[in-house]
Parts: C-alpha cells; sequence; structure tokens
C-alpha cells in the first residue's frame, strides 16, 4: 500500500467515524438530506429517490439517486464522504439482479416499479419444550 492509499483509508475512517452511513444497493428508496447554501444562510433539503448505481471505493465512493420530479426523471450523484451531506436514511429496500440500473430511465409507470425486499434479519422459530406431565 503505497503513501496516498494510506492516507485516503485514515481520512475515510476519520469521516466515517463522524457520522453514520447505513448500508444500501441499487433498488433501495434512500432519503438523502443535504446541505443547501443560498445566500448567507443554510438549510437542509431532502433528496428521495432510487439508488441506481454505486461506484468507487474509498473516499472516492459515489452514488446516484433517480426520482421523477414533476413528471421529470431527474438524477444527481452525491459522493458519500460529502460534508454536504448531512445524512442518508433507507427507506426501502429493492430486489434487483444488477448493480447498475440505467434501464431504469427508459421506463415509466408499472414497468419502473421495483420489487420490495423484506428489511431485517429471519425470525427464528422457536422450538416447542417438551414437558413432563
Amino acid at each position: 500500500m503505497n503513501v496516498i492509499e494510506t492516507l485516503e483509508k485514515e481520512e475515510a475512517d476519520r469521516l466515517l467515524s463522524l457520522r453514520k452511513i447505513p448500508e444500501f444497493q441499487p433498488g433501495d428508496t434512500v432519503r438523502v438530506n443535504v446541505r443547501i447554501k443560498e445566500g448567507d444562510r443554510e438549510r437542509v433539503q431532502a433528496y428521495e429517490g432510487v439508488c441506481i448505481a454505486r461506484g468507487g471505493q474509498g473516499i472516492n465512493e459515489s452514488f446516484t439517486v433517480r426520482k421523477i420530479s414533476f413528471g421529470e426523471g431527474v438524477e444527481r450523484l452525491f459522493p458519500v464522504m460529502s460534508p454536504m451531506i448531512e445524512s442518508i436514511e433507507v427507506k426501502r429496500r429493492g430486489v434487483v439482479r444488477r448493480a447498475k440500473l440505467y434501464y431504469l430511465r427508459d421506463r415509466r409507470g408499472k414497468s419502473a416499479r421495483i420489487a420490495e425486499r423484506a428489511m431485517g434479519a429471519r425470525a427464528e422459530t422457536p422450538e416447542p419444550e417438551a414437558s413432563d406431565a
């Protein structure tokens, strides 16, 4: 590992200790709370849509979120480690079989839907206890 990789790993570890980034993958519906600066004021704006791609690694990792706004498809690329991102929330988990969901750009309505995957771990069924009666 060279010096640049070492510095990038240390910086990524430092940024991950400052804020929690949830596990998500393409197909998941996410809400990204982004800091918006308007003049001398700063506010937080939510951007909610389907994650259609993730790329890069470490400090250079990014993800693309697509949403439909007023009937028009809008995509936005976010660096995972960006200081402009306040938080990321996973709203729905999607069942997909690809890493890049660029085919959603050509789809409208029902064909653009992604099936939901169950959140959480499987609940194990307790075994019945044998009674001595």
